[in-house]
């Protein structure tokens, strides 16, 4: 054939990085390709690479026979024992042909191979890639706009971040960096394709694993995350070492952690909360920053009756439901809000005092006596500050305080030993009232 493809096959398997067998192989369809274009597609030829002369061989077959019916397929015993003495009939006899005009047929057709196989390589390895990333941040540059969506050069491949996607209030430019979470890598016949999200909720516990190093190790781990885009997203934690403080670390120093995530997502508000294995303290965290004065948990409806006082109730709520509306996806339980007048309206009617004449004199309520179960927000001289810190550490109840006693409180990050003495008091102070 006068071209050695020995040098060409080895040389662009190293460089390449394509493996010899797929190059050989594709080398032989070609031949036999063009080979039945000149001879006709009826004949039976085969190719197979001869190593030593570094060329491609090729075979018409024909069936040795004593009377030709088909000249494409048959051979006479007489012909075949030209071509090898000891033929008999029925043998399959491999005629070679002549091959030097296919010289630049190889030559065109090996340059065309081994471009469509570095592609396919290519496009295997960039899929294989991005199949093991699936589940991972990355970021790339914002490419081009197509109806809605958003391509992305990732370097060695383009992605797609769709409409559905992306954050609504987001507006990229093109050249912008962006990060984003891989939500699927599909195989299709114009290479990968790599489908983007920004709105995942595992965007956002990715974000933590990479600012918080304890989340990565694996000391402090992350239960759940309950996320309404752009605007809010609430993140359960917890922590297999009872030194480290699950909420403090996710927080960072004076919230310089949280900060960093809440920048990358644009100012989306992030409230992180500690998780329970106690149903009504998880309800309890997870609707902070609004204080919670009583939970009544109904386990066969799987729901949790919530009351507040008067002012946390629009807070506990949340703008358009989404405070306790997340709360509620991140816990897995139905809640019910109800406000303290509200829940004493309901006792009263129930009772049937509303019932009462008009001539009757209602008696004067009791000021009702505070109890060792009343919330820590009754404790006086304890500011915000410290209640929050005290309901993270599981402490929601003045009875909770005087159980842990000085030596437990003072251990708890953010209140130290005058403080656990100063709290320890108002929650003696309080129980004897």
């Amino acid at each position: 054939m006068g071209l050695n493809l020995n040098n060409v096959i080895e040389q662009v398997g190293k460089d390449k990085g394509l493996d010899k067998a797929i190059l050989v192989e594709a080398l032989e369809a070609a031949m036999v390709k063009a080979a039945e274009k000149k001879h006709g597609p009826h004949k039976v030829i085969e190719a197979h690479f001869n190593e030593e002369l570094g060329e491609i061989e090729l075979f018409q077959f024909k069936t040795v026979v004593e009377h030709i019916s088909n000249h494409d397929k048959e051979i006479s015993i007489g012909e075949a024992h030209e071509f090898d003495p000891e033929a008999a009939v029925g043998d399959s006899l491999g005629i070679k042909l002549d091959t030097s005009e296919f010289g630049r047929i190889a030559a065109q057709t090996a340059k065309q191979i081994i471009i469509q196989k570095m592609r396919e390589a290519e496009r295997n390895i960039v899929y294989d890639e991005y199949t093991n990333k699936r589940g991972e941040i990355v970021t790339g540059i914002v490419h081009t706009f197509e109806r809605g969506d958003i391509l992305i050069d990732m370097g060695r491949a383009e992605a797609v971040l769709p409409k559905e996607e992306q954050i609504k209030r987001e507006n990229y430019r093109q050249g912008d960096r962006i990060r984003t979470f891989i939500l699927d890598v599909r195989n299709v016949q114009k290479g990968p394709q790599i489908v983007l999200s920004r709105t995942h909720p595992n965007l956002v516990a990715k974000l933590f694993e990479m600012e918080v190093p304890e989340i990565y190790e694996g000391i402090i781990n992350i239960k759940g995350v309950a996320r309404e885009a752009g605007d809010r997203t609430k993140i359960s934690v917890s922590s297999n070492d009872q030194a480290v403080d699950p909420v403090g670390a996710c927080v960072g120093v004076k919230g310089s952690r949280v900060q960093a995530v809440v920048q990358e997502l644009r100012g989306e508000k992030i409230d992180i909360v500690a998780w329970s294995d106690e149903p009504a303290k998880f309800i309890c965290n997870a609707l902070l920053p609004a204080h919670i004065v009583r939970v009544i948990m109904d386990e066969t409806d799987h729901s949790m009756e919530v009351i507040v006082p008067d002012d946390q109730l629009s807070l506990a709520i949340g703008k358009r439901g989404q405070n306790v509306r997340l709360a509620a996806k991140l816990t897995g339980w139905k809640i019910d809000i109800h406000s303290e007048t509200e829940v004493k309206k309901i006792a009263m009617e129930q009772a049937g005092i509303e019932g009462a004449g008009a001539s009757e004199e209602t008696p004067k309520q009791e000021e009702p006596r505070k109890t060792d179960d009343e919330d820590i927000s009754s404790l006086p001289g304890v500011g915000p500050k410290t209640r929050d810190v005290l309901k993270n550490a599981g402490l929601n109840t003045v009875s909770d305080v005087l159980n842990a006693g000085i030596e437990k409180l003072s251990t708890i990050d953010g209140i130290g030993l005058k403080k656990a003495e100063k709290v320890l008091e108002a929650a003696q102070e309080s129980s004897k009232q």
